[in-house]
């Protein structure tokens, strides 16, 4: 449904060009939920916003690739047709619904505008959809609550809105980004319980951008791993939790506190994620990474089919690490 092909972004800063997306290829089937993981900068929402068509430009401009849904490339299209793609039929879930959401207009009249734009729909055939989609989110007392403003609504059920206005036109993918990180882990796991509900419902195709790693493991089919703007690793998600392929996941891993590590110091990855306008040569992981040697400071591992120790490869595996085979075979 969604094919990303080799995409290059930039941002013209003071220090130079901020590349902040270096040549990332994933895609998603219907139906299919695509989690896509990495430290805050590696890209991870730069992509999604490309996809959207709202990205800042300037200072912000794709320099290569492509984007092809459902076989037409969204970065050829004039920005009449991106809007209507967009919302229609890729939708997105931001991070922050009380930001996302306009404080001074009713989430009722927010969530109708969906239709009076795209379905010409008249204000009170609007607020009669509004009212379905939120107990479709389970909001209790939807119709009490549906003239009610952002601001009256807990963190929770502000996602929620943010679920329902994304599904109000029934798209084909929805793009979730970091849709919990506000939230505490009780509400966290309602959440995202409701949007695996809906999207099976639905059918839809999800990509879901999180840093963490304990919200994908019961939801996403597979994941990518992003770090300094590149895709490190992909892999179907139990067995990227069972065996990593790359260094920085495993470090990512071995980071998630674990009650049977009750006592001991957490894990943590020495250094910091490179300068988007200095990115090392070599690996971008390379200062960071205690398997680094020669040849990770100097070339620049593709991404290569992962293989088990007979040379079978192992399907939807991929790392770009010149040592994956000591990350996984281990």
């Amino acid at each position: 449904m969604l094919e990303v092909r080799d995409l290059h972004v930039e941002f013209r800063t003071r220090e130079g060009a901020a590349r902040a997306v270096n040549g990332v290829s994933y895609s998603v089937d219907a139906g299919e939920t695509l989690a896509v993981l990495g430290e805050s900068g590696s890209g991870k929402s730069v992509t999604a916003q490309t996809i959207m068509g709202i990205l800042d430009t300037p200072p912000g401009r794709v320099t290569g690739g492509q984007i092809l849904f459902r076989g037409q490339d969204l970065l050829r299209m004039s920005e009449e047709q991106r809007r209507r793609v967009r919302g229609d039929k890729i939708a997105m879930i931001f991070q922050d619904a009380l930001s996302a959401l306009n404080p001074v207009l009713s989430v009722g009249f927010q969530l109708g505008e969906m239709f009076r734009v795209h379905r010409g729909l008249s204000r009170r055939e609007a607020r009669l959809r509004a009212v379905e989609l939120m107990d479709r989110v389970r909001i209790p007392a939807a119709r009490e609550r549906v003239n009610d403003y952002p601001h009256q609504f807990s963190g929770g059920m502000r996602q929620r809105i943010m679920i329902a206005m994304a599904l109000a036109l029934e798209p084909d993918l929805i793009i979730a980004d970091e849709p919990t990180t506000a939230l505490d882990v009780t509400v966290q796991a309602q959440v995202m319980d409701l949007l695996a509900e809906l999207q099976r419902e639905f059918r839809m195709g999800l990509i879901l951008i999180t840093h963490d790693l304990g919200v994908v493991a019961d939801v996403a089919d597979r994941i990518a791993v992003m770090y300094a703007g590149r895709i490190v690793e992909t892999a179907p998600v139990k067995e990227l939790y069972a065996r990593p392929a790359h260094p920085y996941t495993r470090g990512l891993l071995d980071s998630i506190p674990r009650l049977d590590h009750k006592g001991r110091e957490l894990y943590a990855i020495k250094g910091l994620p490179p300068s988007l306008t200095a990115i090392p040569s070599g690996c971008p992981f390379n200062p960071r990474c205690s398997r680094a040697r020669d040849i990770c400071r100097t070339d620049v591992p593709p991404l290569v089919q992962v293989t088990e120790p007979d040379g079978e490869p192992v399907p939807g595996r991929a790392s770009a690490c010149h040592f994956w085979k000591e990350t996984v075979h281990g």
